[in-house]
């Protein structure tokens, strides 16, 4: 640099203003704010994101500061049924003083919009529908849903004097038909809105025994059976007290009942685990208990009922009236007679390999993109039919 350079650029920095000090620059500099949770922490191996990916920040971000955040490690805070839900019911029918009351979660549809009544599966809660009946209502804002608390789950309670707990398909079905009616008469309906029914395990069971009486008539649009087939679930059923054999008996707090699901990979939606896996367990009630967070529902009880949930499902499914949709976490799960079906377009099919049995509370998202094109296809609604040949020559038109 010659000496006429050094002079130029020496008289250039004397001219700028001094650099002033803000206290509040070296005291935010202290403070952290707590990073957004992301839903699915850790739970996913599908849904993480790729380690190729390529981040393009935008020109506000800071890339080289010091990082920011909340203390590492996933939240396992219980997540309130208010964060998707309007409201709760308590359905009795004072008519039938041996019928239970009926718990639900209810979100109101909107004008002409449809009704998802959700069914949740064995040993699972209303709950279980929580994120994917929201996610149906940011793309769908007329829909409403219903989740049912099956009777021996949740907190649907039966009368004191009924020690045993009928859960045959026959009962459970009755059961689904009574809260719709009690929901209409509570929310004084003049009529049942447009009806999607989705089911989920055993609660695809017991939506496609409902559609299949043809009880709800016209109000039914179509049915949804969320991964579940008659011969993969018969098949199953030879395994399934090995598997609740290894399940934990309870849990020390509630917290690590919802860490077991996630870490289980029963449910691998942190989201969803956090709001539904309370309602699974309640308190023992026993003093000095060690883990006092038991199972509401002893799923070991239901055995005598396991093949009368399922006998015969596919026949069900692939016969009653309405649109038909099944949702599967793998094709391996379709039997014969639902292969059959497929070929012949007898019923829409949509498989998630990247979910686990739990589909609707992995993948709430997709599932909800899923139901909502459902409904489009069979929104009557949407149908537009021809002018009829009568009132076209009343109109003086020729035919």
């Amino acid at each position: 640099m010659s000496d006429l350079q050094r002079a130029w650029a020496k008289n250039r920095l004397a001219a700028l203003p001094p650099e002033s000090f803000d206290e509040r620059d070296e005291d935010e500099a202290d403070q952290v704010s707590e990073l957004p949770e992301h839903p699915d922490d850790d739970s996913s191996s599908a849904s993480s994101a790729s380690s190729t990916g390529t981040v393009i920040p935008s020109p506000s971000q800071n890339l080289f500061a010091r990082p920011q955040g909340a203390p590492r490690g996933r939240s396992l805070q219980q997540i309130p049924w208010t964060t998707y839900f309007q409201r709760e019911l308590f359905l009795h029918d004072p008519s039938s003083p041996t019928s239970p009351t009926y718990h639900a979660y209810l979100t109101s549809p909107v004008g002409k919009g449809p009704l998802f009544i959700m069914h949740h599966g064995a040993g699972s809660s209303g709950l279980s529908f929580a994120l994917v009946g929201d996610e149906i209502r940011k793309r769908l804002p007329s829909a409403g849903v219903l989740s049912l608390d099956a009777r021996g789950h949740g907190s649907t309670t039966t009368p004191p004097d009924d020690r045993t707990i009928g859960l045959s398909l026959e009962v459970l079905t009755a059961d689904l038909l009574s809260a719709i009616l009690l929901t209409q008469k509570e929310m004084k309906w003049l009529e049942l809105p447009p009806i999607i029914l989705v089911g989920h395990s055993l609660g695809g069971a017991v939506v496609t025994e409902l559609a299949n009486t043809g009880k709800l008539g016209n109000s039914l649009l179509g049915y949804v059976v969320l991964d579940v087939v008659e011969g993969s679930a018969v098949d199953a059923l030879k395994s399934m007290n090995t598997y609740l054999s290894t399940r934990p008996t309870g849990f020390t707090t509630l917290e690590e009942g919802i860490d077991w699901h996630l870490k289980s990979r029963t449910i691998r939606n942190s989201l969803s685990a956090r709001t539904s896996v309370p309602s699974l367990l309640q308190l023992s009630g026993v003093p000095g208990d060690p883990r006092p967070w038991k199972w509401r529902t002893d799923l070991g009880a239901t055995e005598p009922f396991w093949e009368n949930w399922f006998t015969g499902l596919s026949k069900k499914f692939l016969g009653a009236r309405g649109g038909k949709l099944l949702l599967l976490a793998g094709t391996d799960r379709l039997d014969t007679e639902l292969t059959i079906g497929q070929m012949q377009g007898k019923y829409a099919l949509q498989v998630f390999p990247e979910a686990g049995h739990f589909i609707h509370e992995d993948l709430p998202e997709k599932i909800a993109i899923s139901l909502v094109d459902f409904h489009k296809r069979n929104d009557r609604t949407a149908l537009v039919l021809p002018p009829k040949v009568s009132d076209l020559l009343k109109q003086g038109k020729k035919v």
